[in-house]
């Protein structure tokens, strides 16, 4: 619901919490004003328009504050006569709030009184609802947590169990063909290691030389033959150096 006052000479739209500043009236702050210069009344699709107030109709407002205007500046001279006159001014206002509008009998403030308690009553139902809804979602997580710390320690022995089982399988296998032996055992014999035995001869058969033995033998051959002409040079050298002494 809205309505259109005069006051002061001017007209105003105002509706319920409406702050406006008006001509100076003679109220003090914090006191409440009835305006009854009501023009026009709208609530909804109803308008009551008035010839020229509209009868049982009622603005109420309360008394904010006084205040000024912003300064303006009259400034009056006439020509040739040397006449120069300048002088300042600042309005008086009034400050009101509108705190009701009233149609007959209806009021607006009441009407949005009980929307307001409904409005609110509404957002309790729903705030108690949530905090229900929050206390339950507490206490079920409080209870899994309680299952999850009775449920660890079992899982920890179980892992444990499983690890001491499964060590053995994670030995790694020895190498085929090697054994290792204690100092209890002896020394290794030197054939057994190089995997060559040593067979005793028939009357009448040649040795024969195996592919480590033929192996030695080519190196030492082909060491001794790159040896023999390092040596021949060495003493050649030797031998011209007494004649170049002589």
């Amino acid at each position: 619901m809205y309505a259109v006052i005069e006051t002061g000479g001017k007209q105003y739209r105002v509706e319920v919490g409406t702050e406006l500043e008006v001509e100076l009236l003679d109220v003090e702050p914090g006191q409440s004003v009835t305006l009854e210069r009501v023009l026009l009344v709208a609530d909804g699709d109803e308008t009551s328009v008035g010839q020229p107030v509209v009868a049982n109709a009622a603005v109420e407002a309360e008394v904010v504050r006084r205040s000024r205007g912003t300064k303006i500046i009259v400034f009056k001279y006439r020509p040739k006569a040397r006449s120069r006159v300048k002088k300042g001014h600042r309005q008086d206002h009034t400050i009101l709030r509108i705190t009701d509008v009233r149609l007959n009998g209806k009021s607006d403030a009441e009407a949005r009184r009980k929307v307001d308690d409904s409005a609110r009553t509404e957002r309790q139902r729903l705030q108690e609802a949530a905090a229900r809804q929050a206390a339950a979602d507490a206490a079920l997580a409080a209870k899994l947590a309680e299952q999850t710390e009775t449920s660890a320690p079992k899982a920890g022995r179980g892992s444990r169990r499983a690890g001491a089982t499964a060590a053995p399988a994670t030995e790694k296998p020895r190498r085929s063909g090697t054994k290792t032996r204690t100092p209890a055992e002896g020394p290794v014999d030197a054939e057994a290691a190089s995997g060559t035995s040593a067979e005793p001869l028939e009357s009448g058969a040649e040795p024969t030389a195996t592919a480590g033995e033929i192996g030695h033998t080519g190196e030492a051959s082909e060491a001794a033959g790159t040896a023999a002409p390092a040596r021949d040079r060495k003493l050649k050298a030797q031998k011209r150096r007494p004649e170049e002494g002589g």
